[in-house]
């Protein structure tokens, strides 16, 4: 009976009310004229007629029946009253027929707020309907810095293409990345088709993962929306069920816990210790089970310095552990769905544990690592934030700084060259620590940079450029090619008599694969999950043996002793390269002699030049489109 419904309405009204009251929370209707006193709004549009979601229905225009509802929309006044007796009637309408006929409401900053039909919108929440149709007319507001306006600038231009009306993000930019992730062309306007398909999506997403607890991720479901389709792929994902959704979101709850928390990242600086065994595996002895281990590739390690280095890393666990360890590799691989190929084939040949050897492939990686939950898959980069999968690196400032040591100590001039090739993270701190062991050994000295990956630039042209302005000793690229006969890398002198190489700093990627694979046979890996959902980096230097430097005969005793004494300290954790007092350009201070040394998150995050460094950190748009690629993935803020 419609006079019962009434009765339980009201009773969820009062709740609300009580419940306001002990908060100390408005227990009322918000009233969007109270709201909108002293915003400056600078136009109205009429959107028409729409279906809009009821949960984002929150408020009354006016005053008008203000006190006729808690804030919940339910019901509080006499259901002998005259409100009491449209209310029932209308609840009768909507049990034999359906309420079809329109309100009229303002729609402010993604909310709506009822000009006419407020009872409408009280039955209709009343029996948990998801949409009502409504004559929308939009409030804009002056664009401003505050968050939330911005973010509805960009809701308003998602709106534009999609018709999106239910979805709302607590962060800048993610309006403009589901346009990106569900859309071929982001500025093109959906099709009918478009919207049903994605709303029914949305749909099935939302039910399925309210109905795993969504409550308890503390984040709005459209962000963890987001991030499922930002991982999975939305083609991938839009037509599955609800229980396959189901089975998805089950692999990304930490990864939607980590959004929850605000990406929060652990830097594991060291290896672990051996991990805790059960006393069955020391019966069965699994770690001299043989373990089958992938590496990919996505170019030819034949030609590119930087995954020659790594293919050096799997030759060398398979001349240290024939035994115990079988590799698998694959290269020249061009697109995702290419290395997703030959992940899937390595797994489909026993292959638990995978290495993606370059940061451009960390979206597919990442994707594989959510699909195949049992297989551990890692990829080289560094500041990912992503607990479905860890990544790794290594710390080559420290090495830098021994060179920029030796170059400091041997220049005349303290004119010294620096090639870099991409401005990613990790690289001003590259730049910066060779800086400032030049500058240790010689206060006038001054580290010229250039930028190989500029349009309009290469090595070569550098190189002249180095050689007009009289800078001879030049710190160039770290390895170079193994077919390749030049001799331009490390540090070196150079000069009209020749090329003198001085030092070369090195990844042993054979010693961190080892470590790595031997901290996962033997639980360590596991046993560093990080039970506040952070997620882990493993960020290994000089102490793990995972770089090193390798110095010329021909440097004077007195140099190499000082190299070799910091390097010891660097080692112990005694000595930090960023301790003591130093500027950045802008003449910031940015470490003083108050503090040990910046934190290795510091370090990371670089986004400045050391004083002494005559160059800058190029825009984006400054770079070749093969180094725009990367740097848009892994790209310094």
């Amino acid at each position: 009976m419609p006079y019962t419904d009434y009765e339980k309405a009201q009773k969820q009204g009062v709740k609300a009310l009580r419940t306001a009251i002990v908060k100390g929370e408005n227990e009322y209707l918000p009233v969007l004229d109270e709201i909108l006193d002293g915003v400056d709004i600078v136009g109205e549009q009429l959107l028409g007629l729409y279906d809009i979601p009821l949960d984002r229905v929150v408020g009354t225009s006016t005053h008008g029946r203000t006190y006729a509802f808690a804030n919940n929309f339910m019901p509080i006044l006499d259901l002998k009253s005259e409100f009491g007796a449209k209310w029932t009637a209308l609840c009768d309408s909507q049990i034999e027929e359906g309420i079809h006929e329109p309100i009229k409401v303002f729609e402010y900053m993604a909310n709506y707020y009822v000009v006419e039909g407020n009872k409408r919108v009280s039955v209709l929440k009343y029996f948990e309907a998801a949409t009502i149709p409504a004559i929308v007319t939009r409030k804009i507001p002056k664009l401003t810095d505050d968050l939330q306006v911005k973010i509805y600038y960009e809701y308003m231009d998602c709106f534009k293409y999609t018709g999106i009306n239910y979805l709302w993000f607590s962060q800048e930019g993610c309006f403009k990345r589901l346009l990106e992730l569900t859309s071929e062309n982001p500025k093109a306007v959906w099709t009918e088709d478009q919207r049903k398909d994605f709303g029914s999506f949305n749909h099935r997403f939302s039910s399925a993962i309210k109905s795993m607890g969504a409550q308890k991720l503390h984040m709005p479901v459209s962000e963890a929306l987001l991030v499922f389709i930002d991982i999975f792929g939305y083609d991938e994902v839009k037509n599955l069920t609800e229980a396959e959704l189901k089975t998805k979101i089950s692999t990304l709850w930490e990864e939607f816990e980590a959004e929850a928390k605000g990406r929060e990242l652990t830097l594991q600086m060291e290896p672990a210790k051996q991990g805790r065994k059960n006393l069955i595996d020391y019966f069965f002895s699994p770690s001299q089970k043989k373990v089958t281990v992938g590496f990919i590739f996505d170019k030819d390690p034949k030609n590119s310095d930087w995954l020659y280095a790594h293919e050096l890393g799997r030759l060398y666990l398979e001349e240290h552990h024939p035994d115990t360890i079988k590799t698998l590799e694959a290269h020249n691989l061009n697109d995702d769905a290419e290395i997703t190929t030959a992940i899937d084939g390595m797994i489909a040949e026993g292959a638990s544990i995978i290495f993606t050897t370059s940061s451009r492939m960390e979206a597919v990686s990442l994707k594989a690592a959510a699909n195949n939950p049992k297989v551990t898959i890692l990829n080289c980069s560094i500041e990912t934030r992503h607990r479905v999968m860890r990544t790794y690196y290594a710390r080559l400032y420290e090495v830098k700084f021994l060179s920029g040591m030796i170059a400091g100590a041997l220049t005349k001039s303290g004119r010294i060259g620096y090639l870099a090739d991409y401005p990613i993270k990790g690289m001003p701190a590259n730049i910066n620590a060779f800086a400032l062991g030049a500058r240790m050994m010689n206060p006038e000295a001054k580290v010229f940079l250039e930028w190989t990956k500029i349009k309009g630039s290469s090595r070569e042209l550098a190189i002249e450029h180095f050689k007009r302005h009289e800078v001879h000793y030049i710190s160039d690229q770290d390895m170079i090619k193994p077919n390749e006969e030049g001799r331009l890398y490390g540090l070196y002198h150079l000069d009209n008599d020749g090329l003198r190489n001085i030092a070369m700093p090195v990844y042993n990627w054979g010693v961190f694969y080892d470590k790595l694979i031997d901290s996962i046979k033997s639980g360590a890996y596991e046993q560093e999950d990080d039970k506040d959902e952070k997620a882990i980096n493993y960020w290994w230097g000089l102490s793990a043996g995972v770089v090193d430097i390798i110095l010329s005969q021909k440097l004077p005793d007195g140099t190499r002793q000082l190299v070799d004494l910091m390097k010891e300290l660097i080692v112990e954790g005694k000595f930090n390269p960023f301790s003591g007092t130093f500027r950045s350009q802008d003449e910031l201070i940015r470490n003083n002699d108050d503090k040990e040394g910046l934190t290795p998150e510091e370090i990371l995050d670089m986004n400045y030049l050391a004083e002494n460094v005559v160059g800058s950190i190029p825009e984006i748009d400054m770079l070749d489109d093969a180094a725009r690629a990367i740097v848009e993935i892994k790209g310094v803020d």
